[in-house]
């Protein structure tokens, strides 16, 4: 009979790894099983390749769909990590016996709604990671839910990951026995535990292959077999040889739905397999608890150092004095505690107290970086992968861009070929669903600059390889995804939005077709607020585009097609508005008259000028769209300051009604502060307006005017008043009476322009003749 031990583990604990290293050591198994997917076995080997950096997870998905997917992360603190080095250095067969992911991952296996995190090796003993017990919820429940929980709570501990950490993953050496603790444990929890419905049968099919997997290695003459499990499973798996066990084993696997999968490696961060990011089996601090397997012996002295060189990196007090007294007081703690060394409650205590001299802002960084910790492994270039992960690869190493779980900010210099290519690149991710950069407002001048800011994410890994479905590269997964979303978009300006992109990431095929796509919407759409959307960015991709050399000519002819469709529509969509769509469609007026403005061609102004005076023209649309459209014909002097105090007079008169008048006068007026104070002749409209008003009419009216005042700022109120007190309502900055031009002083800024401008150029015969003239 073949020594078979069950080695019930908690997931990413360097107690349980130091326990279970020491007990392989001891044992020297011939067969190594672990809890893991059988899907992904040919992958082992790799665990022990010199590039291969934890964290690091195996990812196994399905290739026609390769969002149903799970994670299996690994820290070098990982048991199963731990078990996996040690059976390849000692030339153990190694074997996942979990239940294969191509039955979990088949449609119409289990509980179709179980998120792709909770099924594998991250689902076993969970304390914070998981919803808190309700009060109605039954003890049974609430032990299979939290077993740790439970335990901690009789120990007297806040929760289970406290206890834990006390009692296993802090002490000091390596106990065989703590196994067989755990395993009597877990098998009096489990006497009283309830199973969730939903998880039930995952969970005993998952058991079942487990147990057969076992029967099958002993019965392949195996002498010394290690089962490297989740501790709740072990009493489950002591049942291996039971009588009739195999026989129920058979039936729960019989007629599994199972489909195609694959598997891979991907780097993984600390950060995500931290609780804080909603995985289940994380744990509270990573970053200490790596600290715990490579520093067992001295990890108080390495924490507090590492602690005051962050603090020192980031110009905060932190002498070699203060870390001595932190040591000595996390020491005292621990003695009063009754531990034997300190615990990272002891050091985290005693940091804040000597270190950061009680400010919680220090804590919050050392927390961050040494307890969660923000490192990133790496896998070996040549590990499986899809096409598009090479690509991606390739294409990071060619523009020395590194994803790395440290976030930073980059600028851009458009005009120099890497930095081009570096910002197609990004583009090109955000467009497959990795937003790795966010556009950011470049430092400096020139509209050739560009700033990024750069975030890594590891499950970015998954689009990755869902792209793959679209292309064979980055670029072109990126093409064929917004193909495909051209053809499902329904609206003019979600294809507009679409077209910045495509430049900016350079996929000229694909940017033709979505211009097509728009084309085509906007020849038969009836929203005319969906078109007015679509216009602004598209003015401006037409008149600033060429800073990336990129052809705007095709933007441009869009620019063409839709101001007239908008015109055109632009009376009729403005009827019966509320209050909140007539201050949305005088937004969305105000953006289109700024790109036509924009485009300045001189047919498409007067187009859109014409569509704004038959609007301003109208009775029965809301008076703040109305007075917008005064405004913004006045503006562009297509209306004389006479016209525009006549329809002002008209709005606000008695006859109009006092919820009309301020809302036109709103609209009129909203936002224009600075030009009441510097453009003399809408000062001039307003005033010759309020002059001309008898004494019963200006009363009437003056709340109106105030309300519409009070939204500019002080200062603007100010400098208004201050302008109308002048003689002749002077602007800012006029003397009394007109002074007319001083050429002696005009000639003193000339040395400073000529330095700015540049030397004048040369003058040709001609000029100096006819100048003579």
């Amino acid at each position: 009979m073949p020594d078979i031990r069950l080695f019930g583990i908690r997931h990413h604990g360097p107690g349980s790894a130091r326990s279970l290293r020491a007990a392989l050591d001891a044992l020297n198994p011939d067969c190594l099983l672990i809890e893991g997917p059988p899907d992904a076995d040919a992958l082992i080997p790799l665990a022990a390749h010199a590039a291969m950096a934890p964290p690091v997870a195996l990812l196994v998905y399905r290739p026609e769909r390769p969002r149903d997917c799970a994670f299996f992360p690994f820290a070098a603190f990982s048991p199963e990590w731990v078990a996996m080095r040690f059976g390849v250095a000692a030339g153990a067969t190694l074997r996942f016996i979990d239940l294969p992911h191509a039955n979990q991952l088949a449609d119409g296996f289990g509980a179709p709604d179980t998120p792709p995190e909770a099924a594998p090796i991250d689902a076993e003993p969970v304390s914070e990671a998981t919803e808190a017990p309700s009060d109605h919820e039954p003890a049974a429940a609430a032990i299979r839910r939290d077993p740790l929980g439970e335990l901690a709570a009789l120990a007297g501990y806040p929760d289970g990951e406290r206890w834990w950490d006390a009692l296993v993953e802090s002490r000091a050496g390596a106990d065989g026995d703590v196994f067989a603790a755990i395993g009597e444990a877990m098998a009096a929890l489990r006497e009283g535990a309830e199973t969730d419905p939903d998880d039930a049968f995952r969970e005993e099919a998952r058991e079942a292959h487990m147990r057969s997997a076992i029967r099958r290695a002993a019965k392949e003459g195996f002498e010394r077999i290690a089962v490297v499990c989740g501790a709740w499973h072990v009493p489950a798996l002591m049942r291996h040889d039971a009588k009739g066990q195999a026989t129920a084993d058979t039936a729960t696997l019989k007629s599994l739905p199972k489909t195609k999968v694959a598997a891979a490696w991907a780097p993984w961060s600390y950060e995500r397999l931290a609780f804080a990011s909603g995985y289940r089996a994380g744990v509270l601090s990573p970053e200490w608890y790596d600290t715990l397997w490579h520093h067992e012996g001295r990890v108080a002295a390495r924490w507090l150092a590492r602690a005051a060189a962050l603090l020192r990196e980031n110009d905060l007090d932190a002498s070699p004095a203060s870390v001595i007294e932190a040591a000595r007081l996390a020491e005292a703690l621990a003695g009063f505690r009754g531990r034997s060394r300190p615990s990272l409650d002891d050091l985290d205590e005693a940091a804040q107290a000597t270190l950061c001299f009680a400010d919680p802002a220090p804590m919050g960084l050392i927390r961050r970086k040494l307890v969660i910790g923000e490192r990133l492994g790496a896998t070996p270039p040549d590990s499986p992968g899809t096409p598009v992960e090479a690509d991606f690869e390739a294409q990071c190493r060619r523009l020395r861009l590194k994803p790395g779980a440290a976030a930073g900010e980059i600028t851009l210099d458009l005009r120099k070929e890497t930095d081009l290519a570096r910002s197609h690149f990004l583009n090109r991710l955000t467009l497959i669903g990795i937003p790795w950069g966010e556009r950011r407002e470049a430092r400096g001048r020139g509209t050739f600059k560009e700033g990024w800011f750069l975030a890594w994410q590891p499950e970015w890994v998954v689009e990755l390889v869902a792209a793959s479905a679209e292309g064979g590269t980055v670029a072109e997964a990126a093409a064929g995804r917004v193909r495909v979303r051209a053809r499902e978009a329904t609206r003019v300006a979600e294809l507009s939005g679409l077209i910045g992109t495509l430049l900016d990431a350079d996929l000229a095929d694909a940017t033709a077709e979505v211009i097509r796509a728009l084309n085509d919407r906007a020849a038969v759409s009836a929203d005319v607020f969906d078109l007015m959307e679509a216009l602004p960015p598209l003015a401006e991709l037409a008149r600033y585009g060429s800073v990336r050399s990129s052809d705007t000519e095709p933007v441009l002819a869009v620019v063409r097609g839709l101001v007239p469709r908008a015109a055109a529509g632009l009376v009729a969509a403005c009827q019966s508005l509320d209050d909140d769509a007539a201050a949305a469609a005088k937004a969305r007026i105000v953006a289109v008259s700024g790109a036509v403005a924009l485009i300045e061609e001189p047919e498409l102004k007067t187009v859109w000028q014409d569509a704004l005076r038959a609007l301003a023209d109208q009775e029965h649309v809301h008076g703040r769209v109305v007075g917008r459209a005064v405004r913004l014909l006045f503006d562009e002097r297509a209306i004389t300051a006479a016209e525009a105090g006549e329809r002002l007079r008209l709005a606000l008169s008695r006859a109009s009604g006092a919820v009309p008048a301020a809302a036109w006068i709103e609209g009129f007026l909203e936002d224009s502060g600075t030009v009441l104070i510097h453009g003399r002749e809408l000062l001039a409209v307003v005033d010759d307006w309020l002059c001309g008003l008898d004494a019963d009419l200006f009363t009437e009216l003056l709340p109106l005017v105030r309300r519409t005042f009070a939204t500019l700022a002080p200062a603007e109120r100010r400098a208004v008043g201050e302008a109308l007190a002048r003689p002749g309502g002077a602007g800012p900055g006029e003397a009394e009476g007109a002074q007319g031009f001083d050429a002696a002083r005009a000639a003193k800024v000339l040395p400073i322009l000529r330095l700015l401008l540049g030397p004048e150029p040369a003058r040709t015969a001609d000029e100096t003749t006819g100048d003579a003239a």
